[in-house]
Formats: structure tokens, sequence, C-alpha cells
């Protein structure tokens, strides 16, 4: 797995690997166990695909009840479990550990609840994102949260880490629209946290559970909110002779009070690779496309789509095309959504990184891209959530060429550690997984990460849900309580010791 260091395998764990396996047969009967090297082989890693790693084995449960018995055998027996759903995670936070157990919820797929006079939806975690919407798009209701794998990705998955989506800007991340979940802590005991209702009381432990990659429990259902279509929405494509003035347009817009329903943005190689995979109409002639969707009541948007075609104009662009139909506004979206495989076909490999940066500093984070790119020797195409100032970065490279892994790892922390040194943060939606867990000391100091991991061992003192991730260092829950001793003195030596 190149140079990532990983929690050293349990001996004990993996010399009883037989005994584990019958073990979990006997919870999961069928074909629910697979142990065979060929058949763990698909699990292997998630959307990071530069780090790969057999599981101990993979168990695939089917109820509450297996799940429960599964981590109370897991956490009976000191061993390790990593939660994995549709595998489409961007930050390594479903790789697999050699001595752990992956444990599968893609067989929880079925939605359980429709209800509309509370414009709820109540899915188990395998549920795909845009299931979602596929279920309730005939009574005019749909899931705002649109990740681009949204076609693949897990509702589980998305509450994991917390994912957003093309419409993020305005209805909000994952956290923004889920109500509740059940969920199963590492002893086996199922818990709800929230509900239908639209807060609850107490802790915010819903708000602690989402984007918490599988560190605390593993979810086994969520109610999500559903909106009612908009009346009326359009799209406009503006192109800009530079990034810089696409990124001011975007502030300005911010700026001026309208928070638009999606707002993207491509530099040139992103448009290129975009236009030749689904030929769209994209100019060609621009360093920067701005994809801005408004909608609402038809009154409303008409005068909207005004006031953006005028800051457009005062910004630069140089084309400004505005959708006339549903299908065309849809076909403006179909390069930003693909714009992942796009790149894919002008490159061996890509590495997308995700960082998010205040609005205003954009230009600068965009040019300091551009030198680091030439420092580096590796192209990058940029997409990204402009409204919300989070990047995505696609970094070109070729896995076969030696050194050049390596440098796509170097090139992207840099982007990291220039996001944070703008005021930004490591990431907005994709996780810390692997990917940013040795960044986090750019943005937390020791203190901070100690708070964290307090937090982790209130649900798994043992530390035996996916370890090895987020936290740079894997410290035993003891040892957050420890106490430095100087010169055979311990601080306060006046106070009681109990």
């Amino acid at each position: 797995m190149s140079g990532l260091k990983m929690p050293e395998p349990q001996a004990a764990t993996l010399f009883r690997r037989a005994e584990i396996v019958a073990d979990m047969r006997i919870i999961v009967p069928g074909e629910g166990v697979v142990d065979s090297e060929e058949g763990m082989r698909v699990f292997e890693s998630d959307g990071l695909t530069a780090y790969r790693q057999l599981p101990l084995v993979v168990v695939l449960p089917e109820t509450v009840a297996q799940v429960s018995r599964i981590l109370k055998y897991c956490h009976d027996r000191n061993i390790r479990v990593v939660p994995r759903g549709s595998g489409t995670s961007l930050s390594g936070g479903a790789l697999p550990l050699k001595d752990a157990v992956l444990l599968v919820m893609s067989r929880f797929n079925r939605i359980l609840e429709i209800d509309y006079a509370n414009r709820v939806v109540v899915a188990q975690p395998g549920v795909t994102n845009l299931g979602i919407t596929h279920a309730v798009e005939h009574q005019g209701f749909y899931y705002a949260p649109d990740p681009s794998s949204q076609i693949a990705c897990s509702i589980g998955g998305n509450v994991a880490e917390n994912s957003g989506g093309v419409h993020c800007l305005k209805y909000g991340l994952t956290a923004n629209n889920v109500l509740g979940i059940e969920m199963v802590l590492m002893t086996g005991e199922v818990i709800r946290l929230g509900g239908k209702h639209l807060d609850a009381e107490g802790y915010d432990l819903l708000g602690l559970m989402t984007g918490s990659e599988g560190l605390l429990g593993v979810v086994t259902e969520v109610t999500v909110r559903i909106l009612k279509k908009p009346e009326t929405a359009r799209a406009l494509l503006i192109g800009f002779p530079t990034s810089e003035q696409g990124g001011q347009c975007v502030a300005d817009i911010i700026g001026a009070g309208i928070i638009p329903g999606g707002m993207e943005m491509m530099d040139r190689p992103a448009i290129h690779a975009a236009e030749a995979f689904v030929q769209v109409g994209y100019p060609l002639d621009v360093e920067a496309l701005l994809i801005v969707e408004l909608d609402g009541p038809m009154a409303e948007v008409d005068h909207l789509i005004e006031r953006v075609s005028e800051i457009a104009t005062q910004n630069g662009c140089t084309t400004s095309r505005i959708s006339t139909s549903d299908a065309e506004r849809l076909a403006f979206w179909a390069g930003r959504k693909a714009a992942f495989p796009a790149v894919g076909r002008i490159s061996p490999d890509y590495y997308c990184m995700d960082g998010t940066i205040p609005r205003k500093e954009l230009p600068r984070v965009l040019a300091g891209m551009r030198e680091l790119s030439e420092k580096y020797g590796l192209g990058v195409a940029n997409v990204f959530h402009a409204g919300d100032g989070n990047l995505h970065p696609l970094i070109l490279y070729d896995a076969n060429k030696p050194g050049d892994l390596d440098k796509a790892e170097a090139f992207g922390s840099d982007i990291l550690r220039l996001c944070v040194k703008v005021g930004g943060v490591l990431t907005g939606e994709h996780g810390v997984g692997v990917e940013k867990r040795d960044l986090m000391s750019e943005m937390f100091d020791e203190s901070d990460l100690n708070q964290q991991i307090r937090v982790k061992c209130a649900f798994d003192p043992n530390h035996l849900l996916n370890p090895g991730k987020v936290f740079p260092q894997l410290h035993r829950c003891a040892e957050l309580g420890r106490m430095h001793v100087h010169r055979g003195q311990v601080p306060f030596p006046e106070l009681e010791r109990f």
C-alpha cells in the first residue's frame, strides 16, 4: 500500500481467522460471507484505488440483528471492523485492514416508508442516493443532496461522509437533510437518534454521527427530508477568459444576496474533457465555465437570471447561454456530473482531491495550483462547487511511471495545505479517511485532536471500528488521561488523587 502506514495487524486475530470465518457463517448463513482471495479482491479498495488491502473476511448482513451480533462478537473478542457502503468513497474511508472484518451494508437496500404528509423517506443504508429521488419523483418530490456519484453511492455512505453535491449550496449537505438514524454501536447495542421530527432534544448526536466516517457506529436505517420540486428551474452557462474572473463572478453573485440552486465551475482542461465526453455544447474558447442554476417561482427565476447575467457581464464574461427547456438545463449539468469519468479519458490515472476555501480566496488558490502544477510537472483539471468554495482538483498522473504517484500525493497535500493557509478546511464532503489523515495536524493542534479522540473513545473505547482512519496517531483511550510527571512530581501535588 505505497508508503501508507496502517495499524499493525493483530497476530491473535490472524491466527484465529478460520474460527472467525466459521462463526461469521453461523451469524450470516448462505452467501453472506466471502473469504476466498478471489471473492474478496473486489472489496480490496474503495474509490481511492491507489491503496489496496485484502480484508480478513467480508460479511454482508441482511438484518439489524445480524449486524448487532457481528459487532458484539467482534467487540467481545477484540476484533477490528471496517464498515463499508457502496465503496465510492474517495478518501480511503472504506479501505480494508488485514485483520479486520469488512462489514458490507449493500444488502440493506430497501425503502421502508415514504411519508408525504411529513415529507420524509425512511430507507435502509444501502439504498442509492438517486434511488430515493426515483421513489418519490412521480409525486413531484426529490432528495436534494446530489453527489456526482449519486447513481451508485449509498445513503448510508452519504451519512458517513456528510456528502454534498451540486445543489448543496442552497439546500444543504447530508447533515441538513437527515432527520434520524438507527445505528448499532460496537457493543451490539441498537439505538435511535432523531426521527421524523425537525429537531431532537439534548445533545446533537445526530450531527455528530453525520460525517463520522464509520468510527462511531454502523448506520442501519436513515430518515431523510424530501423536498417539493421547484416550480421552475433554469440554468446559465457562462464562460470567462480567466479563472480569476470566473471566481470573482461567484463571489459577486453571493455578495449580491443571490443563492442559486447550484453553482459549479470548471477550468479549461475539465471543460474540454467534459465536452468530448458528453457533447452538450460547452464553449471551448474559455478558461473557466460557470454553471448557475436558479429555481423557484417563474417570476423570481426570470428576475434572478437578469441579475446574474449583469454580474457576469461586469466580470468580463465572453459567452452566456440560458437554458430554454428542462432537457437543455439537464444537458448543462450532464458535463459537470460526468467530469470525473471524462477526465479519466485524457489521463491514465487521476487523483481526486477535496478541500474547501473561503469564496474570496478562489483566484489566489487557483493561481497557487497552477504554480504547484509546474513545480511537480503534473497537469490538473479543476471542477468544484464554486458557490460554497468546495474544490475538487483532479491531478493527472500515470501510475506506471515510477515516482508519479508519489508526486501526485505530494501535489495534493500541498493543495490542501494551501486551502488551510487561506482559511479553509481539509475536506468539504469526501471525508478524511486515510487520504488526509496525516494532514490533520495542519488544521488541528494536539488538544483539538485529543478532544476528537475523546468522542471516539466514548463510543468505541477499544478503537475497533475503522482504526487507522482520520486520526494521525492511534491512541489508546487510557493515554488521553495521562499526566506529565516532572522531576517526580505530578501537576498540583497538593491535590488528593483518586
